[in-house]
């Protein structure tokens, strides 16, 4: 959910890939705009990591009270859940960065075909094309 709406933040910015009609696949302009939206969601995500920090260092307060010391903590301890999320979805834009250097981005991990614009630009780390993404959301329902 928390990267379904970072996604949306980061790409509302961006004007959708327009492919020219001979453009190949994932041409060196298409692998550009991503990116850019990559980078620019990342900068996003890292400034988020930095406002948290700074506002946890300045509310650190050590109330007398119990109950508004475990307010704190538990706002303290969401904050922290939020960021590790953010954390791990930061390790998934890296990758994605690295597979454009690799010339891998945009093709499916599990089957090898184009995973699609569109779907690129809805969710930019995507790795799976949405056959194989909703075969494999089947049988995670299945083990429980």
């Amino acid at each position: 959910m928390a990267e379904a709406n970072a996604t949306q933040a980061s790409t509302a910015e961006f004007e959708p890939y327009r492919q020219g009609a001979n453009e190949d696949y994932m041409s060196p302009e298409q692998e550009e705009h991503f990116r850019e939206i990559l980078l620019a969601w990342k900068k996003s995500l890292m400034e988020e990591v930095d406002r948290t920090v700074h506002h946890m260092q300045d509310e650190a307060t050590n109330f007398p009270d119990p109950n508004d010391r475990a307010t704190q903590e538990s706002e303290f301890s969401l904050e922290l859940r939020t960021r590790d999320r953010e954390r791990k979805l930061i390790k998934k834009i890296d990758e994605a960065l690295g597979r454009i250097d690799d010339h891998d981005y945009g093709y499916c991990e599990a089957c090898g075909v184009e995973i699609g614009i569109r779907r690129l630009e809805a969710r930019p780390t995507a790795t799976l094309c949405i056959d194989c993404k909703t075969l494999d959301e089947i049988r995670e329902r299945q083990r429980g």
